[in-house]
This record gives C-alpha cells, sequence and structure tokens, in this order.
C-alpha cells in the first residue's frame, strides 16, 4: 500500500532519478525539487524539468545561487579544476549543499503538505563527502523535526549501495533504458553516457559494467 506525499531532491542525475522512480513506486502523490546554485552546467536543471514533465510530477526549482558565493567549487566554477587528491575531499565537494538543500526541501514539504523527502545520498560511493554520511541525515532529520515542529522523514533509498546496486534497483524499478539514456551525471555536461573521462562518468560506467557483468552471470 502506498503511503502519502514526497518531495525528492532532484537534480535529473542517475542517482535522484532513481530515487524518483522510486518514490513513484511507495507513494500516492510526488514532487520534485531542483536547486539552482550556478552550478557549472545550467543544463543539468533543464533536464531535471524535462525528466519531471515525462513521468507527469510537479516541479520547483529553488534559487540557492548564495552557494557559490560562500562555498565555490569545481561544480560552480569553471577556473577550479574537477580533480582528487589523496586524503582531500574532491574539488567538487561543495560546503554546506545537502544541508541546506535539505532543509530547503523540508520548508517547502512542509508547505505543500508532504512530511516525506527523499534524497539520493550514499555512504558507500559517497567520495569522503561528510554531507553524505548516513549519521548526518539521521542527525538533520531530527534537527527539522524540532525547527520546525513536524514529523518529517527523509528516505535515503540508495545509502548502502553501491553504483552496480544502484543500477540493479533501476532495473527492478523498470528505469534502467531510462535512466543511461535520460540522465546527465556528467561534470562536463553530457547526457546520457556522459565524457568518459570525469570521475562521475567513471564511477557511473564501473557501476554498470558490474552490474551487467553480474546479471549476465
Amino acid at each position: 500500500m502506498k503511503s502519502e506525499k514526497a518531495i525528492v531532491v532532484f537534480s535529473g542525475g542517475q542517482d535522484s532519478t532513481t530515487c524518483l522512480f522510486w518514490a513513484l513506486e511507495n507513494f500516492k502523490e510526488v514532487e520534485t525539487v531542483t536547486f539552482n546554485y550556478n552550478q557549472r552546467h545550467k543544463l543539468e536543471i533543464d533536464v531535471a524539468e524535462s525528466i519531471a514533465k515525462e513521468l507527469n510530477v510537479k516541479h520547483t526549482v529553488l534559487d540557492m545561487s548564495l552557494i557559490n558565493q560562500l562555498a565555490p567549487s569545481a561544480l560552480t566554477r569553471d577556473d577550479i579544476e574537477i580533480e582528487e587528491k589523496d586524503g582531500e575531499l574532491p574539488s567538487t565537494f561543495v560546503e554546506g549543499r545537502n544541508l541546506l538543500f535539505l532543509s530547503f526541501a523540508a520548508v517547502l514539504a512542509k508547505q505543500a503538505g508532504a512530511r516525506h523527502i527523499i534524497t539520493g545520498v550514499c555512504e558507500t560511493d559517497f567520495s569522503g563527502y561528510p554531507d553524505c554520511r548516513d549519521v548526518f541525515i539521521k542527525s538533520l532529520n531530527v534537527t527539522l523535526n524540532l525547527a520546525m515542529d513536524h514529523q518529517f522523514v527523509i528516505h535515503t533509498p540508495l545509502m548502502w549501495l553501491d553504483k552496480g546496486e544502484t543500477w540493479e534497483m533501476a532495473d527492478e524499478l523498470g528505469a534502467l533504458t531510462f535512466i543511461r539514456e535520460k540522465t546527465l551525471t556528467c561534470y562536463n555536461g553530457v547526457i546520457a553516457n556522459g565524457c568518459g573521462e570525469c570521475p562521475a562518468c567513471v564511477l557511473r560506467k564501473k557501476g554498470l559494467e558490474t552490474y551487467l557483468q553480474r546479471k549476465g552471470d
């Protein structure tokens, strides 16, 4: 039996689109929220809008461009290289992003009469991002409930999955081809299979190959 209403934090990428399909399976009514934080590729917002429209869910875009002033990163600045160094957070890390996104999603959810918030954060493939950890999500869930006197439930369907298992979930939801062809994960702004070279594309491709190999065995 499907539960009540949910808001999906939605970027139009592989993970959040998998979460959107998961939400449509589990909730009576689903909306999406996308954040404009001056990300390197505005195409991300267009892709999110297009997917939401195709799946017939309400889509809201919120302006969060202030993040770029406070915490510039390779995701928001062309003059910062996309790189990963041992012992350091990747240059794609945006300080406080999930804290702010989930807080604003909660405000939107309460106004929309929703208790459930869904996000695609994942500790298994989290690249060291502190705001993708399960302990952070649980802590924020309690804080939001206290701050807004509302019984939110933050769902993280991908928290303990690696990328291969995320592809497996997409397949089980009947969305494998859709996600392969219509999502934007690439840091260089290439839809579907992406550039094949940036860290996001390498992770996505490796996960897909792992899943397809496992499925074929």
